[in-house]
């Protein structure tokens, strides 16, 4: 429900014009808009009035914030990411105030979704974790329907971001204590991307042959889907430093537990960087387990058609378990995603896994989903205009709310 005009305080968005159009529809809703910029790109980005430079160090936040929050009247803070070092204690200095954390992300399930969360979002979501909520939930709820479909091109969110670089440049001079969250800077980055894609054609007629392989044999595989080693999934919840960390206990386990025909499949994320050199570490792991023959790598390749077939997936928290739960496939996790929970997830260990697969439960997942996509998330997209102009839409409506999606539905349910 919708209640007084609001005072709403904007950090750092999204590499996009998106919190410059949120920012837009909130002006127009009759709402206060303050923006703190933390770099020139956040800058080049924002074209709206009542804007603050902040240029000091990151464990100094709060104490900025709370002037802004006073001297304004801030009823709402809204981030993309709860993890930027410039989000972790603005979030939770503005939660002991009172003032309400609207946390954006990518979508729970993709491509047409993006996350509005109330104070966190993945592990720090406040999604129950209890089957039989969501079977009631689910009960209580409508279909969610299909969500507006919109250009999705990598080009576009590619454009955006080195745009947002490149006016970074001058960010040692107007914004000198600045420290990205990135793990790599911006040019290696690109330099990886542009390696990787020269090798492309090279790497996808070779992945075509070993998916026609896969798919055409009678053996059993697993999947690993490779998660981006910046991902906060990986970074702050979950306890392996990197993805090759990930993939030797993976490849270890199957090697002693899984069926003697059984092949896993590694398969790298679609916007990795190409600087890791996964296919070395894994004819090294071939060599040390004996796995000559076992271990599949793939660049690319087309996850759902390997879900059809697969004999499950294991992932550390990555959204591609929502994909395979909704595949029907079996499905471990190494951290605890959202989906986490007896029913949809194989709750024992790594080991066992391999030999003792329990399918997901269907109509859990059902009313999961039905649950996740009418509470916590919203149609649209960060990148391109059309998928901005959803997303801006949608969030405001939510946004506007006192109490969130979810926690009106947690009253309903406890009522």
């Amino acid at each position: 429900m919708t209640t007084s005009r609001k005072c709403f305080l904007l950090l750092q968005g999204v590499c996009s014009p998106f919190f410059d159009r949120l920012g837009e529809q909130l002006l127009a809703a009759g709402h206060r808009v303050i923006k703190v910029n933390f770099t020139v790109g956040d800058s080049l980005y924002w074209h709206h009035g009542n804007t603050y430079a902040y240029r000091g160090h990151a464990e100094r936040i709060p104490a900025y914030l709370a002037r802004i929050w006073e001297r304004h009247a801030v009823t709402d803070q809204v981030v993309f990411g709860d993890r930027r070092p410039v989000h972790r204690r603005a979030i939770l200095a503005a939660r002991e105030r009172g003032i309400r954390n609207h946390v954006f992300e990518e979508g729970y399930f993709r491509p047409y979704w993006v996350t509005l969360e109330r104070e966190g979002v993945n592990a720090h979501s406040l999604l129950p974790r209890d089957p039989e909520w969501y079977r009631e939930a689910g009960r209580r709820l409508p279909s969610a329907g299909k969500p507006s479909p919109f250009p999705n091109q990598f080009s576009t969110r590619a454009r955006h971001d080195v745009l947002y670089h490149l006016a970074g440049v001058a960010n040692p001079f107007l914004h000198p204590h600045y420290r990205n969250h990135a793990l790599v800077t911006a040019p290696v980055e690109y330099a990886g991307f542009l390696l990787r894609k020269a090798r492309m054609p090279y790497l996808t007629r070779r992945d075509d042959e070993r998916m026609h392989t896969l798919l055409s044999e009678d053996h059993p595989f697993f999947l690993l889907p490779l998660q981006l080693k910046s991902d906060a999934q990986i970074r702050y919840h979950s306890d392996f430093k990197n993805m090759q960390e990930v993939i030797g206990k993976v490849a270890a386990s199957f090697a002693y537990h899984a069926p003697a025909d059984a092949r896993l499949v590694i398969k790298n994320h679609p916007l990795d960087m190409g600087l890791a050199h996964y296919a070395r570490l894994i004819k090294v792991l071939m060599k040390e387990y004996d796995l000559a023959g076992r271990l599949v790598y793939l660049e690319g390749g087309n996850l759902e058609a390997l879900l059809k077939r697969a004999s499950g997936l294991v992932t550390v928290n990555s959204t591609a378990g929502n994909v395979s739960l909704g595949f029907g496939c079996p499905t471990h996790t190494l951290a605890s995603p959202i989906y986490d929970m007896p029913g949809l997830t194989h709750q024992g260990k790594l080991d066992d896994f391999w030999q003792n697969r329990p399918q997901p439960d269907a109509a859990l997942f059902r009313a999961y989903r039905r649950t996740v996509a009418q509470t916590v998330q919203i149609n649209g997209g960060f990148y391109c205009r059309p998928g901005i102009e959803l997303a801006a839409g949608h969030a405001l409506q939510v946004m506007e709310r006192d109490r969130s999606p979810l926690q009106q539905l947690k009253d309903e349910i406890a009522s």
